[in-house]
């Protein structure tokens, strides 16, 4: 049986190696877009879970004081960060209510958001600083989130400090700084929690009215209008 003579070994070998080149340059040109298009959707994917996150926390914000002398609820709103006590939530969380801190923090990145946690205990107002620990990295760059806050009337603010209740809803924007584009999976929660827990068994209690919730003496309260940009 004859074999290959030297130059069909030759043509093939010519016609492999143009075969091989021409996958690698094809290789070269669509392997880095779908490098760049499979890191944006996990980004995409790790802003959602962030989002729904932060939301989550924010509507189980609860009326609780920090301490009894105080009827204020404990909640410090700014554009930045948002302090607030809710039901302690968790695999290794005990049984209670924990305070929550959701801010701006320095990351090995840069600037991030990230989620802190302390046990809630009554406090005075000159005592120090609570001790937030196990800090969770939400948001990183390039994303950047900022906060606004809905008061009876519709009406949005910058900041929610030392109020007589809490707000009405809280709005969350999310931000890429390399683009300046705010995303589309920016969102607004509802409070859950508009009265003090007392209410639930003091209903004529000062503050437990109805009027208190929404401004009016039975009528469901309007939702927030939209925050100009």
């Amino acid at each position: 049986m004859a074999g290959f003579t030297l130059v069909e070994a030759l043509v093939a070998l010519a016609l492999m190696g143009l075969v091989l080149t021409a996958l690698a340059t094809v290789t070269s040109q669509w392997l880095p877009n779908w490098n760049r298009g499979l890191g944006q959707v996990q980004r995409s994917e790790l802003v959602a879970l962030a989002i729904d996150r932060i939301v989550a926390d924010l509507a189980a914000a609860e009326f609780v004081p920090a301490n009894r002398e105080t009827k204020k609820p404990l909640f410090e709103g700014s554009e930045l960060g948002v302090t607030f006590v809710r039901t302690a939530i968790g695999p290794n969380a005990r049984p209670g209510l924990e305070t929550v801190r959701l801010a701006e923090s320095s990351y090995r990145r840069g600037l991030a958001l990230a989620r802190s946690t302390a046990p809630f205990v009554p406090r005075d107002a000159q005592a120090g600083p609570l001790g937030f620990s196990d800090p969770v990295v939400l948001l990183s760059a390039p994303y950047r989130a900022s906060f606004s806050f809905a008061d009876r009337d519709g009406g949005w603010r910058g900041e929610w400090i030392d109020a007589e209740e809490l707000p009405r809803a809280i709005r969350l924007v999310v931000r890429d700084t390399a683009t300046g584009r705010t995303l589309g999976a920016s969102t607004a929660t509802v409070v859950h929690a508009q009265l003090p827990a007392e209410c639930v068994i003091e209903k004529t209690r000062r503050g437990c009215d109805r009027e208190r919730l929404d401004g009016t003496s039975g009528e469901a309260p309007a939702a927030p209008t939209e925050p100009s940009r």
